[in-house]
């Protein structure tokens, strides 16, 4: 890359912190400065992720400049073959010393967090294949409307996405609207919608018909949840502020609740990689208590006979079968209820699902069900 360009990451790089992510330092800067032209930005934005995805390999006492260039000499070497790094150094130096508490994967976890991650698409129901036609650079995996794109294309500009034809939205939160199985007709609960992404889907998946309440704490969020479903035709959805407690958003007793909740994000790692050296065990503790509070206030909005689903996009035992635990005690009348992983058709249905980046090539992510006597 150029000096410039090499300037310009090596002061994002310095500028990041806890409390300044690195892509939200990115973002800022583009758009304070906009000097930077497309090739320009995307060179910027990858030596930036590349040297926070391989941070702990790097010889802390060089200079900034020179461990960008050595981040991208790990990075050159591993892409031409993933196996020149013996799997100890993967394992001590890919994520933080605390993980190992908290998670126990495989190498072939380490080996997918230092691979650039994939951009996943999902389009219209039945609509895949025609628009990786349209699009070029998308290939259908997976799932029948998941598409990986690896054009370079701004695709918000695109007149596909202005007509609602795709979202951007990983495969494994895909994966989370398939296992919900709402139908059409259904009242359901997202409760901690966010801006939206997996409302759409589960939408989608209702064809538009029934009712789905949208909560969340943030009313911005849901200001852009009204502009993201605007542009996708989703109209069945009632969106209201909720705080997590124990004063829900409405009395309406649902077919389903989905409570994705706020995690570590450990299963984003692989497309986040400067949250690895930010995130620390006491945000997985905090985190996990904040869980079993959303699930326990949230568990007398299902209707007997109805769905609670919990998915979390991190893979902490604390965050996932931690809370499962702690709910299962407390919500006797809420039975595991066995479902199948729509990534892995074949494996045997679970009440707990696990969704690995090795396995899928998108985010990790643990998804609990149960249904309410």
């Amino acid at each position: 890359m150029d000096h410039h360009a090499l300037e310009a990451a090596c002061k994002i790089i310095q500028q990041a912190d806890r409390e300044h992510p690195a892509d939200s330092v990115l973002r800022e800067t583009f758009k304070r400065l906009r000097v930077f032209n497309a090739d320009e930005t995307r060179a910027i934005s990858n030596a930036v992720f590349t040297y926070f995805r391989w941070r702990g390999f790097l010889n802390g006492d060089s200079d900034i400049h020179a461990q960008v260039e050595e981040a991208f000499d790990f990075d050159a070497q591993f892409q031409q073959d993933p196996f020149s790094l013996q799997d100890e150094l993967l394992r001590a130096s890919t994520v933080p010393e605390w993980v190992g508490e908290e998670v126990a994967p495989g190498v072939e976890w380490f080996r997918a967090l230092q691979r650039p991650p994939n951009l996943w698409l999902r389009a219209k129901r039945g609509q895949g294949n025609a628009l990786a036609a349209r699009l070029g650079n998308a290939e259908p995996r997976l799932l029948p409307d998941a598409l990986v794109y690896a054009g370079t294309q701004d695709l918000f500009r695109t007149p596909e996405f202005h007509a609602g034809e795709f979202e951007l939205q990983d495969v494994s939160s895909q994966a989370v609207g398939i296992i919900c199985h709402p139908q059409p007709g259904e009242t359901w609960w997202d409760a901690c919608s966010g801006e939206g992404g997996k409302l759409l889907h589960l939408s989608e998946l209702m064809e538009n018909k029934g009712l789905i309440w949208a909560s969340d704490r943030a009313e911005w969020r849901l200001k852009h949840l009204k502009r993201r479903a605007a542009r996708a035709k989703a109209f069945n959805y009632r969106p209201a502020l909720w705080n997590g407690g124990a004063k829900l958003p409405t009395k309406t007793k649902f077919n389903g609740v989905l409570i994705d909740a706020p995690c570590s994000g450990v299963g984003t790692w692989q497309r986040n990689p400067h949250a690895r050296w930010t995130t620390t065990v006491e945000d997985v503790k905090e985190l996990a208590a904040l869980q079993k509070q959303l699930l326990a206030n949230a568990a007398a909005a299902v209707k007997p006979g109805g769905k609670m689903i919990y998915s979390v996009c991190t893979l902490t035992k604390s965050e996932t079968v931690g809370v499962v635990e702690s709910f299962e005690k407390q919500f006797p009348d809420f039975k595991p209820l066995a479902v199948s992983n729509p990534l892995q058709p074949d494996a045997p249905a679970s009440p707990e699902v696990w969704i690995w980046p090795q396995d899928c090539g998108g985010n990790g992510m643990f998804v609990a069900a149960w249904k309410r006597d």
